[in-house]
C-alpha cells in the first residue's frame, strides 16, 4: 500500500487540535473529563443512528432514538462516581434518575409511534447502548475508582487507555502503510497483518515507558507489567472495535461516520476502538483488583 503524503499531513495536523483539545479534557479536572466523555458520547450516539437508518428499514421514529440517548446518558451519569457535585445535588445521584424516566417515556412512545416494530429494530435500538452508553459509561467509572486512584496509573487510566489507541493506531498506519502487503480483513481492506502486529507490538512497548516518563517523571517498573497488558489488550481489543465500526459503515454504504474532523471522519471513526478497548481494560482491572 503506498504512503500517501497529502493524507497524512491533513491528518497529522487535524490531529494536533484533537488532542490538544483531549488533553484538556482529560488532564484539567474531573468536570472537564465528564464534560469531554458527554460530548463524544452524544457524538457516538448521533452517529450510530444515522447509520442505523441507512441499515434498518422502516426507519427508527426519532422519539425512540433520543429515549435510547437518554437512556444512555442515565448509565453514564449512573457509573460516573459520586465525587461530581453541584451545589449540594450530587450529579449521579439527583440527575441519572431524570434521565432513566424521560428516557423510558420517549422510547416508548417512540416504539408506539413506529410503523413497524420488528425483533431487529429493537436489538439496533438497545445495541446502541452497549456500543456507545456503556463503554463510556466505565471509563467515567475506571477515573472514579478509588482503588485504582492509590496507584501511580490510576488517576490517569482514561488518558492511558485512550494514549494506547493512539499508539496502537499511528503505528500500524505507518507500519502498514510501509510493509503491509496481507489485508487483515474484508471488511477493511486497507488493514494489513504487518500494520496491525506492528501497531500492537510497538503499543505495548512504548505506551508504558513514554507515560512514565511524561507523567510519572520515571519508569514505575513495579506495575509496569500490569501497564503493558493493559497496552496490549487495548490494541488488540481497539482493533475489533475499528473492524466492528467499519462493518456498521459498509453496511451503511457509508466512508465515514461523520465529518467533524477533516482526515479522521468522526466520533465513531476517531473512538470506535476506545469502545471495545474500555470494556476489557475494566474487566481485566476488575479481575486484578476487585
Amino acid at each position: 500500500m503506498a504512503f500517501n503524503w497529502p493524507t497524512f499531513w491533513t491528518r497529522a495536523f487535524t490531529a494536533l487540535i484533537f488532542v490538544a483539545v483531549m488533553m484538556v479534557g482529560l488532564l484539567y479536572n474531573q468536570w472537564s473529563l465528564f464534560v469531554l466523555i458527554s460530548i463524544i458520547y452524544f457524538g457516538c450516539w448521533w452517529e450510530y443512528f444515522k447509520l442505523v437508518e441507512k441499515i434498518s428499514i422502516p426507519q427508527v421514529h426519532e422519539f425512540a432514538k433520543l429515549g435510547v440517548g437518554l437512556l444512555g446518558y442515565h448509565i453514564i451519569l449512573l457509573l460516573s462516581g459520586s465525587g461530581l457535585q453541584i451545589g449540594n445535588f450530587g450529579l449521579k445521584d439527583n440527575f441519572s434518575l431524570p434521565f432513566l424516566v424521560a428516557g423510558i417515556v420517549f422510547l416508548l412512545w417512540g416504539i408506539f409511534k413506529t410503523t413497524i416494530v420488528t425483533p431487529k429494530i429493537l436489538i439496533w435500538l438497545l445495541g446502541g447502548l452497549l456500543y456507545t452508553a456503556l463503554p463510556l459509561g466505565l471509563l467515567l467509572h475506571l477515573a472514579a475508582s478509588e482503588q485504582l486512584s492509590q496507584l501511580p496509573l490510576g488517576q490517569y487510566i482514561v488518558l492511558y487507555i485512550i494514549g494506547s489507541v493512539w499508539i496502537n493506531d499511528t503505528m500500524a498506519y505507518l507500519a502498514g502503510s510501509a510493509i503491509g502487503k496481507t489485508p487483515l480483513s474484508k471488511i477493511s481492506p486497507k488493514k494489513t497483518w504487518e500494520g496491525t502486529l506492528c501497531g500492537i507490538i510497538l503499543s505495548a512497548s512504548l505506551t508504558w515507558p513514554l507515560f512514565s516518563l511524561l507523567f510519572l517523571q520515571k519508569i514505575d517498573w513495579g506495575i509496569a507489567t500490569t501497564g503493558i497488558i493493559i497496552s496490549a489488550l487495548t490494541a488488540i481489543s481497539g482493533t475489533f472495535g475499528d473492524l466492528f465500526e467499519s462493518k456498521l459503515k459498509r453496511m451503511a454504504a457509508v466512508k465515514d461516520s461523520g465529518h467533524i474532523m477533516p482526515g479522521h471522519g468522526g466520533f465513531l471513526d476517531r473512538f470506535d476502538s476506545v469502545l471495545f478497548a474500555a470494556p476489557a481494560v475494566w474487566i481485566f482491572l476488575k479481575i486484578l483488583y476487585g
